[in-house]
């Protein structure tokens, strides 16, 4: 007999749980959004009629219809809400960055393991197009020894966007924001460095928070750069890798995003496929040819939730990968701050 769908509580509706949490969870048929806590109340009811609506995140906890709680509020609410989850017996995942502070993350780890739930944080962009090529070319082999990568994440946004993340305080500005994703994949493709470097600015005019980094990740010869500015009209390449034997170098981020923000589905025809336009480029010494992207598919994440939840495997990203990037990033600013490069010894992961 099948086993009847997980019910779902969805803890925010703001753009990361509509366009992403809620049509990613609809899509996987062992999940079922039975419940949203937001003050949207008519907007989950257009989209989804069959889920009950909480005024409050505490209530959507207490439902006993619940039984996998998603977080996806400001940063700051992270922890508080993942705490009270655990400790009411629900499976949880948390959007990312996991939380601010890494002592929170240990705590909520270890919670989890003492009640055998799953912990899960919402990196997606594992489970981007480009990410998943990269990662394809390095199983191959087909780079050589990879001896120098840039992962940057360009945007021009001169004008400063009201809203949380471009106000002082904990979990704001740019690093934060996209910080995490690019930590997690480096940290995926390369694992832990031998030192780090970091540098953050505030570049933009009235700008109150850091809209500028860049962090190196020092492995022995190889270096890793992690880059992101909000004031760069001609972005760099997204990916940029150079090995031994080839290079490979990819413009523009994946379509994923832009699909969901514009109502698509994830079921849809075309979903995550990059058109031969985006495709990035492998070079060597006497050719260059186009390198066809792999498909993106966010719903392999939450796919992967069913499966910690219903059988036992292990949760698609774990509560201590999400803590190796945070760790990476809370030493980048430490070097920042010092003017120098630290030893990531030392860092738990």
């Amino acid at each position: 007999m099948t086993a009847a769908p997980l019910g779902v509580g969805l803890i925010g509706f703001g753009v990361a749980g509509r366009c992403f949490h809620a049509p990613l969870i609809a899509a996987e048929p062992r999940l079922r959004l039975t419940a949203v806590a937001t003050s949207r109340a008519a907007e989950v009811a257009a989209a989804y009629p069959a889920a009950a609506v909480h005024a409050d995140a505490l209530g959507l906890i207490a439902d006993p219809a619940v039984a996998l709680v998603v977080v996806a509020v400001p940063n700051a609410l992270h922890a508080p809400l993942a705490r009270a989850a655990l400790a009411a017996g629900k499976h949880v995942v948390v959007d990312k960055p996991f939380v601010l502070d890494p002592a929170d993350g240990d705590a909520l780890a270890a919670t989890a393991r003492e009640r055998a739930l799953t912990l899960a944080v919402f990196h997606n962009r594992r489970w981007d197009a480009d990410f998943l090529t990269v990662r394809a070319l390095l199983d191959r082999g087909t780079l050589g020894d990879v001896r120098d990568a840039v992962l940057a994440w360009d945007r021009f946004r001169p004008a400063i966007k009201p809203g949380w993340r471009e106000e002082p305080g904990p979990g704001a500005g740019l690093m934060a924001d996209l910080g995490p994703h690019l930590a997690d994949q480096a940290l995926a493709l390369f694992g832990p460095p031998d030192r780090v470097t970091g540098d953050l600015a505030i570049q933009r005019d009235d700008a109150r928070v850091d809209d500028w980094f860049a962090i190196t990740l020092h492995y022995g010869e190889r270096r890793v750069l992690l880059a992101a500015s909000t004031m760069t009209a001609a972005p760099r390449p997204r990916f940029a890798l150079h090995g031994t034997l080839a290079s490979y170098v990819k413009h523009g981020i994946d379509p994923q995003e832009a699909w969901l923000r514009a109502g698509g589905a994830p079921g849809d025809t075309g979903y995550g496929i990059e058109p031969a336009t985006a495709w990035g480029r492998l070079v060597t010494p006497d050719r260059e040819r186009p390198v066809m992207s792999e498909r993106g598919d966010w719903r392999r994440f939450y796919a992967g939730v069913a499966a910690a939840v219903g059988d036992g495997a292990p949760p698609p990203v774990t509560a201590a990968d999400a803590l190796a990037g945070l760790r990476l990033l809370a030493l980048a600013r430490r070097s920042a701050a010092d003017g120098r490069t630290l030893d990531w010894s030392g860092q738990g992961a």
